[in-house]
Parts: structure tokens; sequence; C-alpha cells
């Protein structure tokens, strides 16, 4: 059996690389590998200046889907970005380790790949767990993205830090 990449990983990677930005093609490389998504894509090909624009801009574009102001806006530039940077849905075994979905073409440039991936990966992120489960964090004087993979749905907050140190505001907010 073949895990498929597309889902929690490519939106954890997006919320990496859109936290902390990868500053160089290597870095990009590297941030790729760490993430396991299509790693082995990204090792067989060199990533390039084009790359990192291009993924940047695939960003740019998913932290518009994240700030959207309601669902219909969410969905409407979701689906902009699966027009833009997937294809038709299609078996591969490309790698001999098993049969598995692509949504691209054989071939694409690093850049591509991960714009793809992160695409697709949110749209099943949003189908799959909820139309909601992006935001950016509550706590004040912090803007990080998360995305929300926990049970319940109510994720607020980019990191167990700025939820600890909200609460003690809000209860240092009430104590005279």
């Amino acid at each position: 059996m073949h895990l498929n990449p597309y889902g929690a990983d490519a939106v954890l990677l997006a919320v990496n690389l859109v936290t902390r930005p990868a500053n160089t093609p290597e870095e990009l490389a590297q941030r790729c590998e760490e993430s396991g998504v299509e790693s082995r894509l990204v090792r067989e090909h060199k990533v390039t200046a084009a790359d990192l624009t291009a993924v940047r801009t695939a960003l740019d574009e998913w932290l518009q889907v994240v700030d959207a102001p309601d669902e219909q806006t969410r969905v409407d530039l979701m689906n902009a970005m699966l027009a833009k940077y997937t294809e038709h849905p299609r078996l591969t075994n490309h790698a001999g380790d098993g049969w598995h979905m692509h949504y691209r073409p054989e071939n694409v440039p690093v850049g591509r790949l991960v714009a793809t991936l992160i695409s697709t990966g949110t749209a099943l992120h949003l189908a799959g767990r909820g139309i909601t489960r992006l935001g950016r964090c509550a706590a004040d004087g912090c803007s990080a993205v998360y995305a929300d993979l926990s049970r319940t749905g109510r994720q607020r907050y980019c990191s167990p830090a700025c939820a600890n140190r909200d609460a003690v505001r809000r209860h240092r907010a009430r104590t005279p």
C-alpha cells in the first residue's frame, strides 16, 4: 500500500513554509525533505530559484484562502488554486512502490509539485475536516497561521505557548 502525500502533511508543509519562509532553493529542498512530502521527488530534482518563486506565489494564494472572510470566498479561492495547480486525478505507479493517486502531470518542476501538494492537500483537509479548519492565531500580537488538526475542531491558537499566554492574559484581566 502506498500512502498518499495529499492531506494533513501537505497543509502542515504550507504552515511551516509560511511561518518560516525558505530563503534559498536549498532551504526549500531541505524543508520539503523534512516534511516527508514527496521527498523522493524533491531529491531527484535540483530545486531552483524559479521553484522558490513558484512556491512563494502559491503560498501567497494559500494565505488568501486562510484569510478568507467567509466560507464561500474560501471555497472560491481554493477552487481557483485547484484549477491553477492540479489536473485530473490519475492512478500511477511511477516509482514501482504501489499504485496511488496523482493530481499533477508527471515530471513537473519542484515549485509546481509543491504548489499542487499544498492546494490539493488543503482542499482535502477542508473538505474532510471542515471548511473552517485554517486560521490565524487568536493571541494578541500573533498572526501566525495554523491548520486545525484537533479532534474537536476548535483550535484558535498557533501553538500551546500562545494559548497559554492568552489564558494568563485573560486570567490577569479578571483578577483585581
